[in-house]
């Protein structure tokens, strides 16, 4: 695993205890928070009001800030899989 995590790196690092801005893809719903909780198909958030939400990876898009405030968005697909694969999964780049 990096030691620093950089916008070429987010795939193979923990995602949890970032902030994330999570746009749906479908309808326009944001939802803004950080990141408590990660599965195969879906990320946890804990939006600023205290609730969480379970967003599904598949219709949204996500904006993580990451600890140099930088802003990486990361299609919602590329991140289907268990959290644990992530660093075996080869990422094709444009």
């Amino acid at each position: 695993m990096y030691k620093t995590l950089t916008a070429k790196n987010i795939l193979k690092h923990e995602l949890l205890g970032l902030r994330v801005k999570a746009r749906n893809m479908r309808n326009g719903t944001v939802h803004e928070g950080e990141v408590v909780g990660e599965t195969m198909k879906t990320l946890k958030i804990l939006k600023d009001n205290g609730r969480i939400v379970t967003l599904p990876k598949d219709i949204y898009s996500f904006e993580f800030t990451l600890p140099n405030n930088e802003k990486v968005l990361v299609e919602g697909g590329v991140l289907i899989g268990r959290p644990e694969d992530r660093l075996k999964k080869k990422v094709r780049r444009w």
